[in-house]
């Protein structure tokens, strides 16, 4: 029995009142819910640990688990001194966390992943911080909100941006407090503390952020959380994920709190233990179907797009497809029969497969690959992929997008920026409007009918907040379009640009005055392909094959 293997109490005892704990977790992938719960517990009967900060690479919670559990519990109760902020790039699936960062009771800072994740591994190589050209003229720009997400967090500045200068270049220069703790995750543990993540949907960030707690100036605690305890030697060396130098306690985790995602305790086809045939038109069946006709016009033209990248560039494109109309995309790819060519890689590591969604999103199911969370953002922020489909909330006459925030609705960044902001060409989809409307399309008179439109615009004067720059988008030459159901749109030097209007679309009344601003007008405007109106196949695979023969 090693010595590393500890009760959970024993473990915790050694986390200190106003530490900086870093912790591991995608939604509930990697995440150590025994020791966040556990943790959190100790406070309570004892009151110490105390004003604790965390920093997560993503979010290690959904709703009603782990992290969001604790936040309800502490906005509930009133009781303020287990946690004085949070590096949190996500907040969506914390409705809880949301509440005491819109009331102002934490202070809290969004960066995106790709900024975390990379953070993690400065901090572990001993520079202070991370230089970045991402999130330059955006709200993490200290020019703006320098990612701060309310008030306390732009007054005590804990995790600040700054501007640095490199040959006459703005870069962002990311910095935040050191961990003392990590509280991590694997699978399985051998008895010299040796951790496998071999059962885990995903590898994230654990052995990075590991790294961060030991590095120098002072060296801090791991704590990592396991189902299991094996004989050392027993684990293959190319399966330790985390060597034991690097881990301090090992504590076995009650499997009620190490499910695999959201909504799996545990399935062999998370792990990889079982990689099925996929037919991905038989699962993707109900997916389809919920969507909405307007949707699938928009990711129909968004995969027409992408089949002539395919053609273009005379071989198979890398493409992130972000949530919402863009997870159709893959689904509709798979039933024209061209998924071998638009091979999608997502946030979490995942290349390829079936990726799933809402609380499992970050697993996939028979990828043909599985990559650390910042090697994967290192495809996007470098412009590696060949193309990102993002969804967009609002956009400006800038070309500025506002992926997923307003008042009320705070969930902070995501992926989006690295991805959008790395991306060579980014193709944004989403509704022109939004609320309640009814859109479809009419096959005997070949026109869509906007029979009751939303009284929401979204194409407005200024997004509400910037997570993308049209003006750094054309500073570095990056391609960007916007789909929706009833016109396209071209990112120019001149501004937003109207390209292309849907069959019996009346532009002055469908689209001008539905926007904030007057787009440019193409003096070429033509009309959106008729073959994304129907629900029958485009012909995209011949189409494919045929361009990629010449």
């Amino acid at each position: 029995m090693t010595p590393k293997l500890t009760s959970v109490e024993e473990a915790l005892c050694c986390v200190p009142d106003r530490s900086v704990i870093a912790v591991s977790g995608f939604n509930l992938l990697t995440t150590p819910e025994y020791l966040i719960l556990e943790l959190f517990n100790q406070y309570r009967r004892t009151g110490h640990p105390k004003e604790l900060f965390f920093i997560f690479e993503t979010l290690p919670a959904v709703p009603g688990r782990a992290f969001d559990k604790i936040a309800e519990i502490i906005y509930r109760d009133k009781d303020y001194d287990f946690m004085r902020g949070v590096l949190a790039p996500y907040l969506g699936f914390s409705p809880w966390l949301q509440k005491l960062t819109s009331e102002n009771i934490i202070e809290v800072y969004a960066w995106p992943i790709g900024i975390t994740v990379y953070w993690f591994r400065e901090i572990a190589s001993g520079r202070p911080g991370l230089l970045t050209r991402i999130g330059l003229g955006t709200f993490l720009d200290p020019r703006e909100d320098m990612g701060a997400m309310n008030e306390l967090a732009k007054e005590r500045k804990t995790c600040r941006t700054s501007i640095v200068y490199i040959n006459d270049e703005e870069y962002l220069f990311y910095q935040a407090p050191k961990p003392d703790v990590a509280l991590i995750r694997g699978s399985i543990a051998d008895e010299m503390g040796n951790i496998s993540l071999a059962d885990e949907a995903i590898r994230g960030t654990v052995l990075n952020i590991a790294q961060a707690a030991k590095a120098m100036p002072k060296r801090g605690v791991v704590i990592a959380q396991v189902k299991w305890v094996t004989k050392t030697g027993s684990i293959n060396p190319r399966d330790v994920d985390v060597p034991a130098p690097l881990i301090d306690h090992v504590v076995i985790s009650p499997k009620e709190y190490h499910w695999q995602s959201g909504s799996f305790e545990y399935d062999p086809r998370l792990s990889y233990r079982v990689i099925p045939p996929i037919n991905i038109r038989e699962i993707g069946a109900g997916e389809i179907e919920r969507y909405s006709e307007h949707e699938h016009i928009i990711a129909r033209r968004a995969l027409i797009e992408l089949a002539s990248m395919v053609i273009e560039k005379g071989k198979p494109i890398l493409v992130n497809l972000g949530i919402g109309i863009p997870a159709l995309i893959s689904w509709l790819a798979a039933y024209e029969e061209i998924s071998d060519y638009i091979i999608s890689v997502i946030e979490s590591g995942v290349w390829g497969g079936v990726a799933l969604s809402g609380q499992d999103f970050g697993a996939g199911i028979s990828p043909f690959a599985l990559t650390t969370m910042p090697d994967m953002f290192t495809n996007f922020e470098g412009g590696i992929i060949d193309t990102a489909a993002l969804g967009f909330l609002e956009v400006d006459k800038e070309g500025n997008v506002n992926p997923s925030m307003l008042p009320g609705r705070i969930y902070g960044p995501g992926g989006f920026p690295v991805i959008a902001g790395g991306s060579p060409k980014t193709i944004f989809t989403g509704s022109f409007t939004a609320g309640e409307r009814k859109i479809y399309y009419d096959h005997v008179n070949h026109r869509l009918v906007i029979e009751r439109d939303g009284s929401i615009i979204k194409f407005v004067e200024k997004v509400y907040k910037k997570f993308f720059s049209g003006r750094y988008a054309l500073k570095y030459g990056h391609e960007i379009i916007y789909i929706t159901e009833r016109a396209v749109f071209r990112l120019s030097p001149e501004g937003v640009a109207l390209i292309e209007i849907a069959p019996g679309i009346d532009v002055e009344r469908d689209i001008l005055s539905k926007m904030r601003f007057k787009p440019v007008i193409s003096g070429s405007l033509i009309e959106m392909d008729k073959r994304i109106f129907t629900k029958t196949r485009m012909g995209l695979r011949d189409e494919v094959l045929r361009g990629l023969k010449r």
